[in-house]
């Protein structure tokens, strides 16, 4: 199916996940250290990353933002694993560029999902372009402007922001979104939509503002 580097140090937790990836169908290739796997990129970039953020010989974040800087891999799909699970670590990570994060320690089933999910394309076909006032979101080059200004979403967010204006002037409910976006739901997960409409809502400035929360039911773009 897809092709998945995993850079973690700990090698009794990068067994468990290349085993389980694995035998979800995927080829996986794993890394102790950031060096080896900067080497393997320079030969073949994977359709998705998961990194650790503690690393014996660089931080996980700094991988990140290294890949989001890189024209050939600024949209490729990272998970952060991450055993630091304050909403201060959790929305750096997303700051920096992941798209989404899974907490140690996690189940085989949930890696799994998580995986499944980022993979599966969303994005509509028949829907290239989207013009809500000032803000433009372009299907064809997988961009998003404002008022002519390019704004660097990270592949979750872009997502997310494509469900909101699709459905614009509609409160969608935090399940709706979170199956459309990250195709399941997540009991007690809500943490993962609240950082990303976070995140979101700071890069569009002024405009984010527009993302209204609905409490108890969700969001809407209005």
């Amino acid at each position: 199916m897809a092709l998945v580097y995993i850079i973690e140090d700990d090698e009794s937790i990068r067994e468990i996940e290349e085993f389980a990836l694995k035998n979800a169908g995927h080829k996986v290739v794993g890394f102790a250290d950031a060096k080896s796997f900067y080497k393997q990129m320079d030969a073949v970039i994977p359709e998705l990353v998961l990194v650790d953020i503690m690393l014996p010989d660089e931080n996980g974040n700094e991988i990140v933002k290294k890949l989001r800087r890189n024209p050939e891999t600024k949209k490729l799909p990272v998970i952060m694993v991450t055993a630091k699970t304050t909403d201060l670590d959790l929305v750096k990570g997303l700051e920096d560029g992941a798209d989404d994060y899974i907490k140690k320690p996690f189940s085989v089933m949930e890696l799994i999902s998580r995986v499944k999910a980022m993979l599966r394309r969303t994005e509509p076909d028949d829907v290239r372009f989207i013009q809500f006032d000032e803000l433009t979101l372009n299907n064809e080059k997988h961009e998003v402007s404002l008022g002519g200004k390019m704004i660097v979403l990270t592949y979750k967010e872009y997502e997310l922001l494509q469900y909101l204006l699709v459905n614009k002037g509609i409160v969608l409910e935090r399940d709706s979104i979170m199956e459309h976006v990250w195709g399941m739901t997540y009991e007690g997960e809500s943490r993962t939509l609240d950082m990303h409409i976070k995140t979101l809502r700071q890069k569009l400035g002024e405009y984010g503002s527009r993302i209204r929360t609905v409490r108890n039911v969700g969001y809407v773009i209005e």
